[in-house]
């Protein structure tokens, strides 16, 4: 068994363009939960980082623009906010891809741990260069 202080974190860096949307969160759920690693153990956070550049870029398949629906209630009585996929990715392109990958992971406080390790950037530019993060391909 692994010890969480004995684990080595490594960064990756994942560019969005042209990725479709569920294939690239599979992928970073993967990475996030660390199943890519020989030592997984699903009551462990031993998944590695993840930073997301190009996130306005991303594309989805089928209707999905059109169909998919965010739903928000604000808690009042008939004010359910129905938010399409095509608006969502214009006003903010990082809560599709976070939405995305929040639902591949855990609901426990395991998965609210894990999803603070991904970083989305709308566009090239991000802060993480000191990481030497290294580049993955989505297929």
């Amino acid at each position: 068994m692994t010890k969480v202080n004995t684990n080595n974190k490594e960064w990756f860096l994942l560019d969005a363009k042209e990725a479709v949307l569920g294939r690239l969160a599979s992928k970073i759920a993967t990475i996030l939960k660390g199943k890519h690693k020989p030592s997984y153990q699903p009551h462990m956070d031993n998944g590695d980082y993840i930073v997301v550049i190009n996130a306005k870029d991303i594309s989805v398949t089928g209707n999905k623009l059109q169909d998919k629906v965010y739903y928000k209630h604000t808690g009042y009585i008939g004010n359910m906010k129905k938010t399409p996929l095509s608006v969502a990715l214009e006003k903010n392109p990082s809560f599709v891809i976070m939405n995305a990958v929040k639902g591949m992971l855990p609901k426990n406080p395991l998965g609210r741990s894990m999803i603070k390790k991904l970083k989305i950037y709308n566009d090239e530019n991000h802060i993480h260069h000191s990481q030497k993060p290294t580049k993955l391909e989505v297929k």
